[in-house]
């Protein structure tokens, strides 16, 4: 049975990379084949038991934790189709620059991002049907569909995002992985007043969220290092001094993963001068990014960087509303990341699409009579 279906996978590996089976076809197929093996599992642990919608050992916390796993191997499927023989790439990869392709800690990244938004949305599924359905129970047969269901959803999404996964997408996929880790976080805090003191206080060990908040903003960082390389790599480079200007913006970007990673490592609680300090280091790089974006990247739209300029504005206007007590941490936080994250997703579209870098003048027209 095992060697039957590696064959099998290696089969269809070979013809999806060499375009005689569709992608589409591929991750129906991928789709068909999470549902058979969940609903097997499924009804094996299933049987003869009565089930909960929500809770300890439910129908939401096993649909959940199986799609997370879901995510990750379909995610590793999807870029499995991706390949090279030699030199020569075999399918097109969205991901992929000159002498530069994604590397493993990469795709770790990227899966674990697809796997917790799948647990994260699961489980918000689980609790609306629970509010819903009132105390009602779940039986072992519709119970195993319905698992089998949310797998093979959650394979077919996950394996041809991955499997088509651009720079743009890639942005997409970052936002509602942040989006969904934060509300997952403020909704199970064990401090329901955790706003009164900063968004940072997710991640203390006291909340019950902490390690949905540091995982979420650990993950995150990592993602916006591999949005840096390619947000900077259609940037002109045409000469060696074109070349260092892009490198300036790439290591800044970077920099802003790096303290989004390190605020997810060093919990405010247990290390308060790290983590205010690699916090700060992120709004002041994005600052320094933004006002010298016009002498780095010469070229780059002006309406653009009229846009980075109002962001830093009213970060600085929200900054100084906390100083004088007008506004509390938490608001300066949620209103700055937004703000950052946005920019980063703007800063990507307009750096790889062309028609928002600024064109050359016209020449004057000759009107003859």
């Amino acid at each position: 049975m095992t060697t039957t279906t590696s064959s099998f996978w290696r089969y269809l590996q070979h013809r999806s990379r060499t375009g005689a089976v569709s992608l589409e076809t591929v991750a129906l197929l991928v789709g068909a084949a999470f549902f058979v093996v969940g609903f097997v599992i499924s009804i094996i642990v299933f049987w003869g038991h009565e089930l909960r919608i929500t809770g300890p050992w439910s129908i939401g916390a096993y649909a959940a934790i199986g799609g997370a796993v879901v995510a990750i191997l379909s995610v590793l499927l999807g870029r499995f189709v991706i390949g090279y023989k030699g030199d020569v790439k075999v399918r097109a990869d969205g991901l992929t620059m000159v002498h530069d392709h994604l590397r493993w800690y990469d795709i770790a990244a990227i899966a674990l991002a697809y796997a917790a938004t799948a647990l994260l949305g699961w489980l918000g599924i689980a609790s609306l049907l629970e509010l819903s359905f009132t105390d009602a129970p779940v039986f072992d047969f519709p119970g195993a569909i319905l698992v089998a269901v949310a797998f093979a959803l959650t394979a077919y999404i996950c394996f041809l995002s991955a499997a088509t996964l651009t720079p743009m997408t890639l942005s997409i996929v970052l936002a509602v992985f942040l989006v969904v880790g934060a509300f997952a976080s403020m909704l199970t805090a064990t401090d329901v007043y955790w706003w009164r003191d900063n968004l940072s206080a997710l991640g203390m060990a006291s909340n019950a969220s902490s390690w949905v908040f540091n995982g979420t903003v650990i993950v995150a960082g990592v993602i916006v290092t591999i949005i840096a390389r390619y947000a900077t790599a259609g940037l002109p480079a045409d000469t060696p001094k074109d070349a260092r200007r892009r490198h300036i913006v790439r290591i800044g970007l970077i920099l802003m993963g790096l303290f989004l990673t390190c605020v997810g490592i060093f919990p405010v609680d247990a290390f308060f001068l790290v983590h205010n300090t690699v916090a700060t280091g992120m709004a002041v790089a994005f600052g320094g990014v933004v006002i010298a974006l016009p002498w780095l990247v010469p070229s780059i739209s002006k309406v653009f960087v009229a846009l980075g300029y109002i962001y830093v504005a009213v970060i600085v206007l929200v900054a100084v509303f906390f100083a004088t007590g007008y506004y509390n941490l938490t608001a300066v936080e949620l209103i700055a990341a937004i703000l950052i994250f946005s920019w980063i997703i703007v800063f990507l579209r307009a750096s790889t699409d062309r028609t928002v870098v600024e064109l050359e003048e016209p020449e004057e027209l000759v009107v003859t009579p």
